[in-house]
């Protein structure tokens, strides 16, 4: 071995170990992948590399961190942070699951068979980015984990992009390349018969087999959230101005009060107790409900607020519990032992005036009781589901009479914002589709636009910045790199040209998509298309067969990108918000990719006469 092939083989084995940790999950993926940018880093301190006149050293290596690519990536998820807190996709979500109604599947497939239709017809990536928050939406609308659905959103768009040849960029570098080295014009649908063909068997095991292999994951704070479905008690004091004045019940139930039970309505002396026969709420009534955190909050947020009129916790005036204002916030406390506000009633623990704090609804586990809520007297374990500003929330960690839930604080959603956040997100996305500026900056535009619009607030937005896809996309740029200038990406190139040699045409396009569509998800695929395409080229000539097969070839197998979350941008795009694992990819992409290979296996020779 000669001693210029080390750092090469150093390398390869950094690269290896990576993908192996990440896979075992034993350790982070932040902990991961900067343990192996440090062993790059050594690697050409101690064995510096050459590029030209130029020597590579460790600038070069953490130049990833500030890609294109990366920076895209984390702008669109501080968007898709903005839609959430705005909740700006509630009513085309809405729209879907009406048209829907008792199909579920159909909402889901027909948006997934959109997205791959579009796909066809633009890059892929400003698809998933709008479809994305749309389909996240329809799963928590329908009690599914996102999870099941986003991975199969890119993973479609990825399968519609590779059919024309603007689908992707990755078809286009390599259209480019193939021109430039052998003169090999691709029109727009020149692989479209072979590339439909290909998707269509992708999507049905990306639509009926996959869903079953992901695992539903969710966060910790939307399981702490989500909690057990239980119910708070809740009261709504109705004014002259209420929106509620007027609403009459139906079938003993009231159409208004969306997602809440109605336990009591208190007109003066004279209760209203179920099945309510011909009620009709008017102004000086309290109205006593049971519902859940999520259907609170969702009447919290309405821009005519029925619960954020008159929030009693204490006899502070009326006129100063009016609807939230930006940066209100929903938590959730437990009463505790020994706690002084035991056996006294809300109405007596001033607890506003102590905490600056609203008590919107009380979760007792033991029973309902069918009272008001300001009447109730507290017990040890009570949890208290309260609003507020959020440094007010955080100032419970200290109170000794309140057992602050960690996990359990959420902005209340700012719907009256959703406008804005339409705007600027269909905005950005129709400048990257039309081509008028890079991706990049129409992402960073429409970032800045949201904050600039107050549809989300600097800490959000940092909150919306996942350290797992930052220092999973620096360093495996950083790996791509230093197997280019080691000579280590030369090196595979080589070895597969004197593998291929005297075997059929059909055997070496089979096996040139198998090592490619390995190769995209460690590197970059289009990396790998430019590596590639003078080699695919090259064979095909020596081998006296149509050079557009071989090219093809290499735009299907590059477009593999399924096995790793580094594969491809839109992987990157859905890991966070779906919540995936490293190991996720693999489980369910490495079947996709062999699928693929063997359908082109099969079907490849025979459509182009080998």
């Amino acid at each position: 071995m000669a001693a210029a092939d080390l750092p090469m083989l150093l390398t390869f084995a950094v690269i290896v170990a990576t993908i192996t940790l990440y896979a075992l999950e034993l350790y982070s993926i932040e902990a991961v992948s900067l343990g192996s940018l440090v062993c790059f880093i050594l690697i050409f301190t101690i064995f510096p590399q050459q590029s030209g006149n130029q020597e590579f050293g460790v600038s070069e290596l953490l130049a990833g961190f500030a890609n294109p690519a990366l920076i895209t990536v984390l702008a669109l998820l501080v968007i898709g942070q903005a839609l959430f807190q705005t909740d700006a996709l509630e009513q085309p979500v809405q729209f879907v699951l009406r048209h829907t109604r008792n199909r579920k599947r159909l909402a889901i497939l027909a948006i997934l068979i959109v997205a791959g239709a579009i796909s066809a017809l633009m890059n892929n990536t400003p698809v998933v980015v709008m479809f994305l928050p749309v389909l996240a939406a329809i799963a928590a609308a329908q009690g599914k984990s996102a999870s099941t659905l986003l991975m199969p959103l890119s993973f479609i768009a990825i399968l519609g992009g590779m059919t024309t040849l603007i689908g992707s960029s990755t078809n286009l570098l390599v259209a480019d390349v193939a021109k430039r080295t052998a003169g090999i014009t691709l029109e727009f649908f020149t692989f479209t018969p072979l590339g439909l063909i290909l998707a269509a068997i992708g999507s049905v095991y990306v639509i009926v087999i996959m869903p079953r292999l992901l695992k539903p994951r969710k966060t910790m704070a939307e399981e702490m959230q989500e909690g057990t479905g239980k119910q708070f008690i809740a009261q709504i004091a109705i004014d002259f101005n209420h929106p509620l004045v007027g609403a009459r019940s139906v079938a003993g139930l009231f159409p208004d009060l969306k997602n809440m039970t109605v336990r009591l309505v208190q007109r003066g002396e004279e209760p209203f107790l179920p099945p309510f026969e011909n009620v009709v709420l008017q102004a000086g009534d309290t109205v006593i409900v049971a519902a859940t955190r999520s259907a609170l909050s969702h009447a919290l947020s309405q821009r005519q607020s029925i619960i954020g009129k008159k929030v009693h916790d204490t006899t502070e005036p009326e006129e100063e519990s009016q609807q939230p204002s930006t940066g209100i916030s929903l938590s959730e406390a437990v009463v505790a032992p020994g706690s002084r506000f035991i056996s006294r009633s809300i109405s007596h623990i001033n607890l506003r005036s102590q905490t600056g704090l609203i008590v919107l609804g009380i979760q007792r586990r033991s029973r309902m009781p069918r009272m008001a809520m300001t009447d109730m007297r507290l017990e040890a374990g009570d949890v208290l589901l309260l609003t507020g500003q959020r440094p007010d929330i955080e100032r419970l960690r200290s109170n000794r009479d309140l057992l602050l839930m960690d996990w359990s604080t959420d902005e209340v959603p700012l719907r009256r914002y959703a406008g804005r956040a339409h705007l600027i997100f269909f905005t950005m996305v129709a400048m990257a589709a039309s081509g008028l500026v890079p991706i990049v900056t129409a992402s960073l535009l429409g970032c800045a636009g949201m904050l600039a619009a107050h549809c989300l607030n600097v800490r959000q937005a940092l909150r919306a910045v996942d350290s797992r896809i930052f220092m999973l996309i620096g360093t495996s740029l950083a790996a791509g790199k230093a197997l280019e200038m080691t000579g280590g990406a030369g090196a595979i190139a080589d070895m597969m040209v004197a593998l291929l040699e005297d075997q059929s045409p059909a055997m070496m396009l089979s096996i040139m998509f198998l090592v490619v569509s390995i190769l995209t998800n460690i590197l970059s695929n289009n990396a790998t298309a430019v590596l590639f395409t003078p080699i695919a080229v090259e064979i095909a000539t020596r081998m006296g067969v149509p050079v557009e097969a071989f090219v093809v070839c290499l735009i299907f197998a590059a477009n593999c990108s399924f096995a790793t979350p580094i594969g491809y941008q839109t992987n990157l795009i859905v890991m966070g918000p779906g919540h995936y694992r490293f190991i996720d990819f693999m489980r369910a992409g490495m079947p996709l990719v062999l699928v693929i290979w063997i359908s082109f296996s099969i079907i490849a020779p025979w459509y182009y006469g080998f």
